[in-house]
């Protein structure tokens, strides 16, 4: 018995509304839905598929178990590697050329400006941008204050400068002053309101967590969940890692918690102790407390990672050597792992 592709995809979404495991969880059931429309089976795991689906289907049992060993069994995607601006900030404040030619020499190959980029005209953006392109670097998402999201001429700002650097996701990098779950809501109105205003011009939006969002409020709920439940599946949930592990909370968990909507993280690590001892966020990416194997597959396969991002807040070393040093952690982390 031969089946073809389109064979297979339709009985694998048959035994799916028949397989009592996945009705009896509503998560499990979306997730598996959603990887079969994004499924892009090898011609091995295609072949085996067709061998074992007749037998299974015959004997009733064992079919999403298949499924689900084939699936651990795809090839992890490649997933650009870029760097929050931020993490040199101080050579970036003196010479902007110079740090994106760093940078890129480095094998970056993303870059994210911070907020001081607001302050920037259009024809310096393009000079920027001009930049970028010869060294092969692309910007998908900037850091903004509240301007960027205010209704009106600011907006405009955002959007122009934003277009011009090829971005796809404005993301508000904090939201102070926010305060108890109506105000958490009404900022969420407005952001949702941003994702349907930048829409025409092919853009996004986001929000960065940093360590208060993790803290209850009091329905108990923490503030990054009444952000996701607030906001449209589009607008994005921009996990900044170190800031999630250090407020105790699992950075992992998070992620499969709201599929599809980690388009990008900061892997900025953290590990318990004085920033005297070089902890805390001292500490280099792969050398802290966060799982980063397990939670670069979540990304991956559940988050729908797009692309991730170096973020350091200081170490021992200078920024350049920093970011390098980061930069070759995150290449053996993620040898090890394909």
């Amino acid at each position: 018995m031969i089946l073809s592709f389109r064979q297979v995809s339709g009985v694998l979404r048959t035994c799916a509304r028949n397989d009592y495991a996945l009705r009896a969880d509503p998560k499990r059931l979306r997730r598996f839905r959603m990887n079969m429309n994004n499924a892009s089976f090898s011609r091995r795991n295609f072949l085996g598929l067709t061998a074992v689906l007749p037998a299974a289907l015959g004997a009733g049992v064992g079919v999403m178990g298949t499924i689900g060993a084939m699936a651990q069994d795809q090839p992890r995607k490649k997933i650009p590697i870029g760097l929050e601006l931020y993490s040199v900030r101080g050579e970036l404040s003196k010479d902007l050329p110079k740090t994106l030619n760093e940078v890129g020499k480095m094998g970056y190959k993303l870059v994210e400006f911070y907020s001081p980029y607001f302050k920037w005209t259009p024809p310096y953006a393009k000079e920027v941008r001009a930049q970028m392109d010869d060294l092969g670097l692309r910007c998908y998402s900037t850091h903004n204050g509240f301007e960027s999201f205010t209704a009106g001429q600011s907006t405009a700002h955002a959007i122009e400068l934003n277009q011009i650097l090829g971005v796809k996701y404005i993301v508000l990098a904090s939201a102070p002053g926010t305060k108890g779950e109506e105000g958490w809501k009404k900022l969420c109105g407005r952001l949702s309101a941003v994702v349907e205003e930048l829409k025409p011009h092919g853009l996004s939006a986001g929000y960065h967590n940093h360590s208060a969002e993790w803290a209850k409020l009091e329905n108990g709920q923490r503030i990054m969940e009444v952000i996701a439940a607030n906001t449209p599946r589009e607008f994005v949930l921009q996990l900044d890692v170190g800031t999630c592990v250090e407020a105790g909370s699992d950075p992992v968990a998070w992620v499969k918690a709201n599929p599809g909507r980690i388009k990008c993280m900061h892997l900025k690590d953290w590990a318990p102790g004085p920033k005297d001892d070089q902890k805390g966020y001292r500490v280099l990416f792969g050398e802290g407390a966060t799982p980063w194997k397990e939670l670069l597959a979540a990304a991956e396969t559940v988050g729908g990672a797009e692309y991730f991002l170096i973020e350091q807040e200081g170490s021992r070393y200078g920024e350049f050597e920093t970011v390098k040093k980061c930069l070759e952690n995150y290449r053996k982390i993620t040898a090890s792992a394909a």
